[in-house]
């Protein structure tokens, strides 16, 4: 996409549609690797092994919405989401890779979700290197949106 096409993309998403670079940078998980994808995340099931319990999410949802100063402080309009999806390796755990993604925007978890089955389908098939989707991913979520599901 041409950088005036992700300028774009950037402007149109509301406020919380892609989360704040210095709350949520994105983080891997580095026992995940090109190398071994077959073996991890492209398993049946993988995200199921690895992904933290509610009662962890939910505690740190409820803490970054206050970080993150929406006016909304209903956690219930909020999915606590992996920015690099654990399906492609993302950490499960650091909080920089957690954030309160708005249920009720254009650009919604719904929305997101599609992208990362979408995302996961290409890394494991080998249409998309591991790296390029997480730093996809990290970097505009939206953009990778325009870009993949199209």
């Amino acid at each position: 996409m041409p950088l005036l096409g992700l300028a774009l993309a950037t402007q149109l998403a509301s406020a919380g549609d892609l989360p704040d670079s210095k709350l949520t940078s994105g983080y891997i998980d580095p026992k995940v690797t090109q190398e071994n994808i077959h073996s991890t995340v492209c398993v049946k099931g993988y995200s199921k092994t690895v992904r933290p319990p509610s009662h962890y999410t939910n505690k740190l949802k409820k803490t970054q919405i206050i970080e993150y100063g929406y006016a909304d402080a209903n956690p219930q309009h909020y999915e606590e989401d992996h920015l690099i999806p654990l399906s492609i390796g993302g950490s499960p755990h650091h909080p920089q890779n957690l954030w309160p993604q708005p249920r009720l925007s254009e650009w919604n978890a719904e929305k997101k979700d599609r992208l990362e089955f979408k995302i996961y389908r290409l890394v494991c098939d080998g249409s998309v290197p591991l790296d390029e989707a997480r730093q996809a991913m990290a970097e505009n979520w939206i953009a990778a949106y325009k870009r993949y599901m199209y």
